[in-house]
């Protein structure tokens, strides 16, 4: 844990169970695309199920492309399955913003900091979400693997965010997210906070594990604790004042 405080700059947020409500859409997208696709083999699903829980966050062509046993043909097509599901589940579902993700993005901006929404989604199913929420003006960047390199736990989204953004060092750049690959790859990257939510995929012990600064039940409590945090005077929120 780096011993400063420094004015945060740019806010980076995981989507689904974070900023997204994801009532287990994700899982059952999943469950699909294996069935229609047989990319499991003969791994039994449990087993499967305990690997997506695990890696929640990460980029699903990894994921299959792992439990394909190294196939990337298969996974490529039961990525495409995938995202044919959430597709079809989101639309007759819909999908909510998490209770407070709105205000902490408005709030945020309002006060000079950027916002960056970063996802294990491919470009067409994250676009998709963001559509329907209607929160392509709502943030300043959005990011998925196929944007970047490499997907969670590597430090690529967080990076590039920082660079498109124009942020002035990894130090004031925040990372938020509800599983042990967003809290690694804050870390990989060198921010200056790292917080994890408990509101999606991962509790509180997994999240400190994987190198969480900071653990909060959700983003409306991040907006209430930023928020108060800042200095009078002040347009940016000084970091420190979150770290366990």
């Amino acid at each position: 844990m780096n011993d400063f405080s420094r004015p945060l700059e740019l806010l980076v947020c995981d989507m689904a169970g974070t900023t997204v409500r994801d009532d287990g859409v994700v899982e059952r997208a999943f469950f699909r695309a294996a069935e229609a696709t047989a990319v499991l083999g003969s791994t039994p699903w449990d087993e499967a199920l305990d690997y997506v829980r695990e890696t929640m966050g990460q980029s699903k062509l990894d994921v299959f492309t792992h439990l394909a046993g190294g196939d990337t043909a298969k996974a490529a097509g039961a990525t495409v399955e995938f995202e044919r599901a959430y597709a079809d589940l989101i639309a007759n579902g819909g999908v909510e913003a998490m209770p407070g993700a709105e205000a902490l993005f408005d709030w945020a901006r309002s006060v000079g900091v950027k916002v960056a929404l970063t996802t294990g989604f491919s470009p067409k199913t994250r676009d998709a979400i963001l559509d329907d929420l209607g929160w392509q003006s709502k943030v300043d960047l959005v990011l998925s693997p196929a944007d970047v390199g490499r997907g969670r736990p590597a430090p690529d989204l967080v990076l590039t965010a920082l660079i498109r953004s124009e942020t002035s060092s990894v130090e004031c750049v925040a990372v938020v997210g509800d599983t042990a690959s967003d809290m690694e790859s804050g870390r990989r990257a060198g921010a200056g906070l790292v917080v994890g939510v408990t509101s999606g995929a991962h509790d509180r012990d997994t999240l400190t594990a994987a190198g969480a600064d900071a653990v909060l039940a959700n983003v409306s409590e991040l907006h209430s604790q930023l928020s108060s945090a800042r200095d009078v005077g002040e347009d940016l929120v000084a970091l420190e004042t979150l770290r366990a």
